[in-house]
């Protein structure tokens, strides 16, 4: 018993180190943007796609992730999602031209993408379901706080030492972690030979791109047909296709059936619009600190980081507080602390103090860490099905959702001031009507959250669809 408990806790230790590792590849290159410009002698548009390629990839490996982890072996997934990610950490570091480099984070992408989903299945699987929200508010404070530094980080070690070092420490690191997890993780669970749908797979990767790639596009060149637009529709017209090919086949890429249950499907959609919101917001406040009030990027950097900070402070303490008190009245309190935010939001004007601003944002921050890891938490745990389905579903949902909100935010706020954001009247009007639409979508939540999510339904056998609510 004491082996079976050292193994699980090693193996989900390298786990927990090896994800926060992978997700700080998200966030660290950031910094050195300006640089491999200039070392590649490229334009802004071209070299933000290290950055964007990343994510993408992310996004598109997620749905894949349940189906990796039902056929293979846990410990052979950690030791090859290294693997993957060293040899593009190690392409990135040769480079010798901008493509090379986009395609060395793509194929960081790919292992991280499998990583860190396949992180959250392992702890599930392993943690006593009573105790889930304690162990992901503790997992989710950590993959949120790491990545939130490493810009930080990054840019001290790139202003001296440039960036390439950077994916050498990455290399060296990931190296360790190898050596680690070769000869120390044993942990395996219970695989089949589960079939792969290769069409349903090509589906899901075509929806997942376009999807992502056009709404990310949207909030940077609007209603474009060849960038936003067409992605978009091929996109939508792939993910149709693909939701109707999961209910009619006998070995689905993903078990889209466990939605009709009520309380994953509002557990899901509440935790959706609320990273929606989130998304949303990051677009908002720089636009209107750097527009309206026209200050710096680095400025409105400022304004947002002890928000950041905060939230990941409460993704830690949400989940402990859910525990003790119940998860709906932790989420209650998420969404007034969210309206109450988005609202005061809607009073900004462009003399507002940059000091009001910060302080207000920490506001709108505790609702969004109050709600995010809670929400998640108790939407697996009442799931009826395969855990890697409901994860994959879940953190699926939430990134597409998500990138959905940086493009609603940013075409709300080019709609209501006419096509043009500027230091006037009409533009803090239409950041006041866009933050309090932001406020709407968080009363919809609470609605949520006061019908549909539940104490204590985790531990019952109900199974009831989503229509049966009606």
């Amino acid at each position: 018993m004491n082996v079976n408990l050292d193994k699980n806790t090693t193996a989900l230790i390298v786990f927990v180190i090896a994800a926060a590792l992978l997700s700080t590849a998200q966030t660290v290159v950031t910094t050195g943007v300006v640089g491999i410009m200039s070392d590649f002698h490229v334009s802004s548009t071209l070299a933000q796609w290290v950055y964007s390629s990343f994510l993408l990839v992310l996004g598109v490996m997620i749905p894949i992730s349940a189906y990796i982890a039902r056929r293979f072996k846990i410990r052979k997934i950690l030791i090859v999602s290294l693997i993957i990610f060293l040899i593009g950490t190690v392409l990135a570091f040769i480079a010798q031209n901008i493509f090379i480099l986009i395609l060395a984070r793509v194929i960081q992408g790919i292992g991280a993408g499998v990583l860190l989903p396949v992180t959250q299945i392992v702890l599930l699987k392993i943690i006593p379901k009573d105790k889930w929200q304690v162990y992901m508010g503790l997992f989710g404070f950590i993959i949120g706080v790491v990545p939130a530094l490493a810009p930080t980080v990054g840019g001290y070690i790139i202003d001296t030492m440039g960036w390439r070092v950077i994916f050498l420490l990455f290399a060296i690191a990931t190296l360790i972690l190898i050596a680690i997890a070769v000869l120390f993780v044993k942990l395996d669970f219970e695989t089949g030979d589960y079939p792969l749908d290769v069409i349903s797979l090509i589906l899901s990767i075509i929806a997942c791109v376009g999807l992502l790639l056009g709404l990310t596009n949207f909030a940077d060149y609007g209603a474009h047909l060849t960038t936003t637009i067409t992605p978009i529709v091929i996109g939508i017209i792939a993910l149709v296709i693909f939701v109707y090919r999961q209910f009619n086949i006998e070995s689905p890429l993903l078990d889209l059936r466990i939605l009709i249950h009520k309380y994953y499907f509002f557990g899901t959609l509440f935790s959706s619009i609320l990273y929606f919101t989130m998304c949303g917001l990051y677009v908002l406040m720089p636009l209107f600190v750097q527009g309206v009030c026209n200050q710096s990027a680095t400025t409105s950097g400022i304004i947002l980081l002890p928000a950041t900070l905060v939230m990941i402070v409460f993704n830690f303490v949400g989940p402990l507080l859910a525990q003790k008190f119940g998860v709906q009245k932790i989420l209650i309190l998420s969404c007034i602390f969210s309206i109450v935010g988005y609202y005061i939001m809607s009073t900004y004007t462009a003399s507002t103090s940059m000091e009001y601003m910060i302080a207000t944002q920490i506001i709108r921050a505790i609702g969004a860490g109050l709600g995010l890891m809670p929400a998640v938490t108790w939407t697996l745990s009442v799931a009826k099905g395969n855990i890697e389905d409901a994860t994959a579903i879940n953190n699926t949902v939430r990134q597409i959702i998500g990138a959905s909100g940086s493009a609603v935010a940013a075409t709300l706020l080019t709609v209501f001031t006419g096509g043009y954001v500027a230091h006037n009247k009409i533009t803090v009007g239409a950041f006041s009507q866009t933050s309090l639409f932001m406020a709407v979508l968080c009363v919809i939540s609470l609605v949520i959250v006061i019908l549909f999510i539940k104490d204590g339904v985790e531990d019952t056998d109900e199974d009831s669809p989503v229509e049966e609510t009606a």
